[in-house]
C-alpha cells in the first residue's frame, strides 16, 4: 500500500527531517508551517507497528524521537513529534527498563562472569540458572543490575583457547557450557555425580575437562529427546524468530564437527529458554541484567564465514600500548569493513543489538573507540606496535619532507594509502638532531591527538545513533585507554554512559551520565592494588568513594563486594584476578570459592552491602 506521512517539526539551519521504517531513512520534503511530508509505496501492515521520524544534519543523525510510533493502515498518517514526557530526565530515547529514565537516577550492581558463578547443581562452571540466586542476593541487598561477561559461543575444539569470551564464533549463539544438564532430563546417576563432583571440587574451572564431560552429555539428550523436542510449537516458534542467524550457525558447526545441523538448532533452542527465563525472572525481581557487547568476532567464526564482506580478513583488531599493556594488544579477530556495512544500514549490528535485548536492559560497548577507529595489526604481524589507526589521515611522503625528517624509523606506510605514512607508535628517534626530535614529536602529537578529532567524530556518528535507536537498551561505552578528545562529546550527545575506573579517573568531576567502577576483569581486584591486603574496614571507605560519586551505577566486581567480609573473601587475594590482558595464552579459568547459597546465607556480609548503598542513596526497594 502506499502511505503519507506527515509532521510537523520546526527544524533549524541546516536541517531536514527522515522518516524511518525497517531501518530505512526516507527523506522528507518542508512545506509552509513546518509541516515536512513524504509518500511510501509498497508499505506493509507490518511496517506501521514500529517507525519514528529523525533529524538529519550534513547527512548525519542528529536528533531522534523519544520512542516509535505505531499506527494502523491508512492512506494519510499525520503524526506529532514525540519528546520525553519526563521532565529532567537525561537521555534521549525510552529504555525498556523504565528506573534508567528516572531524573538523577542512582543504582548500584555487580559484575561477575556467568562460567565464574558456582552451585550445588553445577558441572565444573556456571550456568545460566546460577544467575538466580545472583538475583535474589542483589535484590535483597538493593541493587538494581548484574553484569556479565560476553555469553556467545566461542567453541572451536574444547582448548583452553575457547575460553576466551571475547573471541565468539557467533555474534548471536550462547555458549553450549553454559546449558543446564538436569534440565536436558539428563539422569543424575553415580558415574554423572562422580563427574561432577570431581569437577566442581576444583578451585578453577578446567576448561577443556568440563567441555568434554558436558557435551557428552549434552549430545546424550539430544539422541534422547531432541526428535520429540522439535515437534512442539516452542521450538517451531524459536527456529522460526531466529532463522536469520540460526540456519547460518548451524551450518558452520555441523561442517566443523560433522553432526547434522539439527543439533545445534536444538541446543540453542534450550540454552535460549533458560537463559529467557533467568531474564524474566531478573525483571521480575527489579534487576536489570547488563551483557558485554565484544566489539569483535572470530575470524573463524560464522559471522566470518558467512559474511566475509563484512570484515577485513586482512588484519586484526587490537590496541596500542597503554595501561593494559606497554606492548600493546593484539587481539587476533578481523577489523569491519563499515563501508560495505553501511549499505544496509548497519542490519548486521542492529540484528545482533535486537537478540541481545531480549535478555538484557542494558549493555557494555567493548572499546567503543572501535566505533570511531581501529587499532588495525597486518594479519602477519603479531605485536600491538606493529599497528595503525583505521580509519586514519596519514601524512604525504611530500608533508614528511617538508619537515625535514626521514621515513624509516619514525613513520610506516599506511596499509589502507598505499604511498601515505602514518607515525610509528614507538619510533626510533634518539639518535637524531633536537630541532628533529621537536618536529617529528611536534608531528606524533598531532597524529595522535589533534589530526583526526572531527574525522573520526563524523566516523562514529555515521553509526552510534543508528544502532542505539535499535533497541531500548541502556548503553555503556569503555573508554579507557587513549582517547581521542571527540569521545566525550559524541557520547555526551548520544546519552552513552561513560566509564569511571579506580586508577584511571579522568580530570574534573565525574559526570552522572556514567558508570563507576573499583575494578574490572582486566584488572587487578580492589585487594590487589593496595601495597598490603586492606582490612574489611579499608574496602568499605574505598567503595564509598564511588558509591558516593555522582554517578548514575557504581558497578563492582563480585571480589570487591566479598572483600568486606574479612573471614569470607578468598584468603589468596592474587587468585581474585580474572585475566591477564597482556597474556595472549592467558586460561579464563576463574571461579567463586564459595557456593552463591552461602553469599546469600551472610547475613553479616549483606547487611553491611544494604547499608553502604542505602547512606549513598543508592538503595532500590
Amino acid at each position: 500500500m502506499q502511505v503519507t506521512f506527515r509532521i510537523q517539526y520546526w527544524t533549524e539551519w541546516g536541517e531536514s527531517l527522515s522518516l524511518r521504517i525497517g531501518g530505512r531513512k526516507y527523506p522528507m520534503a518542508w512545506s509552509d508551517g513546518g509541516v515536512w511530508s513524504v509518500t511510501v509505496k509498497d508499505l506493509r501492515a507490518a511496517d506501521l507497528k514500529s517507525y519514528d521520524y529523525v533529524v538529519m544534519r550534513d547527512g548525519l543523525i542528529y536528533r531522534m524521537e523519544w520512542k516509535n510510533h505505531s499506527s494502523k493502515s491508512a492512506r494519510l498518517i499525520e503524526d506529532k513529534w514525540l519528546d520525553c514526557p519526563i521532565e529532567g530526565c537525561p537521555f534521549n530515547r525510552e529504555h525498556q527498563a523504565a528506573r534508567f529514565d528516572r531524573p538523577h537516577f542512582r543504582g548500584a550492581g555487580t559484575a561477575v562472569p556467568v562460567f565464574s558463578l558456582r552451585t550445588a547443581g553445577d558441572f565444573g562452571i556456571g550456568e545460566f540458572r546460577d544467575l538466580r540466586p545472583m538475583v535474589d542476593w542483589a535484590a535483597s541487598t538493593g541493587q538494581c543490575i548484574i553484569q556479565i561477561l560476553p555469553v556467545n559461543d566461542t567453541t572451536r575444539k574444547g582448548e583452553w583457547k575457547d575460553s576466551y569470551p571475547y573471541s565468539p564464533i557467533s555474534s548471536f549463539a550462547l555458549h553450549p557450557l553454559f546449558m543446564n544438564l538436569q534440565s536436558l532430563g539428563i539422569k543424575e546417576t553415580a558415574a554423572f555425580r562422580k563427574e561432577q563432583k570431581a569437577l566442581n571440587d576444583l578451585p578453577e574451572i578446567d576448561y577443556p575437562a568440563v567441555f568434554k564431560a558436558k557435551m557428552k552429555y549434552i549430545r546424550k539428550a539430544f539422541l534422547s529427546r531432541g526428535a520429540k523436542d522439535m515437534q512442539t510449537p516452542a521450538y517451531r516458534k524459536f527456529a522460526r524468530d531466529n532463522e536469520f542467524w540460526l540456519e547460518e550457525y548451524a551450518v558452520f558447526c555441523a561442517k566443523r564437527d560433522s553432526l547434522e545441523k539439527e543439533y545445534y538448532y536444538w541446543m540453542q533452542y534450550h540454552l535460549d529458554r533458560q537463559f529467557a527465563e533467568v531474564a524474566r525472572y531478573a525483571r521480575s525481581k527489579g534487576i536489570s541484567l547488563k551483557g558485554d557487547l565484544p566489539i569483535g568476532v572470530s575470524a573463524d567464526s560464522a559471522d566470518a564465514y558467512w559474511h566475509p564482506e563484512l570484515f577485513n580478513l586482512d588484519s586484526t583488531a587490537g590496541a596500542p600500548p597503554d595501561y593494559f599493556s606497554k606492548e600493546g594488544q593484539n587481539w587476533g579477530f578481523p577489523t569491519y569493513n563499515w563501508e560495505e556495512m553501511a549499505k544496509d544500514d548497519y542490519a548486521w549490528w542492529k540484528t545482533r543489538l535486537k537478540k541481545m535485548s531480549e535478555y538484557f536492559d542494558a549493555f557494555r560497548i567493548d572499546h567503543i573507540l572501535g566505533f570511531f577507529r581501529i587499532w588495525e595489526i597486518p594479519v602477519e604481524c603479531r605485536s600491538g606496535l606493529d599497528g595503525h589507526f583505521n580509519p586514519a589521515l596519514p601524512y604525504s611522503a611530500a608533508e614528511i619532507q617538508a619537515a625535514q625528517l626521514p621515513i624509516q624509523g619514525l613513520f610506516h606506510e599506511d596499509p589502507r594509502h598505499p604511498g601515505m605514512y602514518q607515525p610509528l607508535i614507538t619510533p626510533d628517534s634518539q639518535n637524531l638532531p633536537s630541532w628533529q626530535q621537536d618536529r617529528f614529536g611536534s608531528m606524533y602529537n598531532d597524529f595522535f591527538f589533534r589530526r583526526h578529532n572531527d574525522f573520526w567524530r563524523i566516523n562514529a556518528e555515521k553509526k552510534l545513533p543508528e544502532l542505539l535507536s535499535a533497541t531500548g537498551m541502556l548503553a555503556c561505552g569503555e573508554d579507557l585507554g587513549m582517547v581521542p578528545d571527540c569521545v566525550p562529546g559524541v557520547m555526551d550527545h548520544e546519552r552513552i554512559l561513560s566509564l569511571r575506573m579506580r586508577g584511571m579517573e579522568a580530570e574534573g568531576p565525574w559526570k552522572e551520565l556514567s558508570v563507576c567502577a573499583t575494578s574490572s576483569h582486566d584488572m587487578e581486584t580492589l585487594r590487589m592494588q593496595c601495597a598490603s591486603d586492606p582490612e574489611p574496614w579499608a574496602v568499605r571507605n574505598m567503595l564509598w568513594e564511588f558509591l558516593a560519586s555522582p554517578s548514575m551505577l557504581a558497578i563492582f566486581p563480585i571480589q570487591d563486594w566479598v572483600a568486606l567480609d574479612g573471614e569470607f573473601r578468598l584468603a589468596d587475594r592474587s587468585a581474585e584476578r580474572i585475566n591477564q590482558p597482556a597474556d595472549p595464552n592467558h586460561k579464563w579459568r576463574f571461579r567463586l570459592h564459595f557456593d552463591l547459597s552461602e553469599l546469600n546465607a551472610r547475613e553479616s556480609l549483606n547487611s553491611t552491602v544494604t547499608t553502604l548503598l542505602s547512606d549513598s542513596g543508592r538503595l532500590q526497594q
